[in-house]
């Protein structure tokens, strides 16, 4: 098996830098397309030979080095006891959001195995990717999954989010208790599925500032990645918007911590200590451009890291929809031929 991911993970020496991409299984491949016309994303994520074959897809037609589950963050919401719907043109939207303590209180502390159909698509995508590249599987972290089920779906401002967080201390830390137990039961599962490596997408967390982030989050992170402890894969965990955030990030956990484009890699690394990985960190805008600025891009991020073991290369988030999947390509055999060690 291909391998240079979880060697990168672990800060051993690679022949040249792994690359995968968040969201590498999407919008802007038409063989996702063709499944997403007969199904809805809630289907195909319930059903595991569809969510098991889009996996595969960028498997088959990139030169990537790890593949993730495809999923959705929000999942557990659903069997806590939150209506989760996906508007088209809207995103998510949860008809019954959290507004109040007797919500909090309501919310199901699950196990897990209501979301047994994840750890059965992880279970077929790793026969089907034996001796390929390893399979990472992920969840949302408590803040993301938290402000989503108090907004009631997207948000620019969080202004619901923190005025809950603000006014409502006491059932704010038992929300995010409950999420994180959630989650971290249901990472455990995925594991012991066959998940080799976990993400944690803490999405939204950059919206907090650090003093927020300490006393709201942090703890209820460290319990997470506490509790993956034993598990011994790689952890990932990863943000948006968190420049100012990722010393208190490391502190909450994670073998490697992910850096979006809003900071330089070397920065980023050189703030976080070299005692960690780091995943990251081109801007996914960048994929849109021609090929020659894409080279210089993808040679400045691999020159910032300074081809010292631990470094995976990703974007700074998602690949986003209508990206020229011929630029995809191109991107993940450049990161392989210039960082040739």
């Amino acid at each position: 098996m291909n391998d240079r991911f979880l060697k990168a993970c672990r800060r051993e020496p690679v022949d040249c830098t792994p690359v995968w991409f968040m969201r590498q299984a999407g919008r802007y491949m038409q063989e996702y397309q063709a499944i997403r016309a007969k199904h809805s994303i809630l289907d195909v994520c319930k059903t595991p030979e569809l969510a098991a074959q889009v996996t595969l897809q960028p498997i088959d037609r990139f030169p990537l080095d790890a593949a993730i589950i495809f999923a959705d963050i929000l999942l557990p919401l659903e069997p806590m006891g939150l209506s989760l719907t996906f508007t088209e043109g809207e995103g998510p939207v949860i008809k019954n959001p959290v507004r109040d303590r007797a919500a909090v209180e309501r919310l199901k502390s699950i196990d897990g195995d209501e979301l047994r159909y994840v750890e059965e698509a992880i279970i077929q995508a790793r026969k089907a990717l034996t001796g390929k590249v390893p399979l990472i599987g992920f969840a949302g972290a408590p803040f993301t999954l938290a402000s989503y089920a108090i907004e009631g779906g997207s948000s620019r401002n969080f202004i619901t989010t923190k005025q809950f967080m603000y006014r409502e201390p006491e059932a704010w830390h038992k929300l995010m208790d409950k999420l994180a137990r959630v989650v971290t039961g249901y990472l455990r599962r995925q594991i012991r599925a066959g998940a080799q490596a976990v993400q944690l997408f803490d999405s939204w967390v950059g919206c907090l500032s650090p003093g927020d982030y300490a006393e709201y989050v942090l703890p209820h992170v460290q319990l997470i990645f506490e509790g993956l402890k034993r598990e011994n894969v790689p952890t990932i965990h990863f943000g948006t918007g968190t420049s100012g955030l990722l010393s208190l990030m490391k502190k909450a956990g994670g073998t490697v911590i992910g850096v979006d484009w809003r900071v330089h890699m070397d920065e980023a690394w050189a703030g976080v200590g070299h005692d960690v990985a780091v995943q990251g960190n081109l801007d996914p805008v960048v994929l849109f451009a021609p090929l020659h600025e894409i080279e210089r891009r993808v040679e400045d991020i691999l020159r910032r890291a300074a081809g010292r073991p631990g470094h995976i290369f990703n974007l700074g988030h998602g690949i986003l929809p209508n990206t020229p999947v011929e630029n995809v390509a191109a991107t993940a055999e450049l990161v392989h031929k210039l960082s040739q060690r």
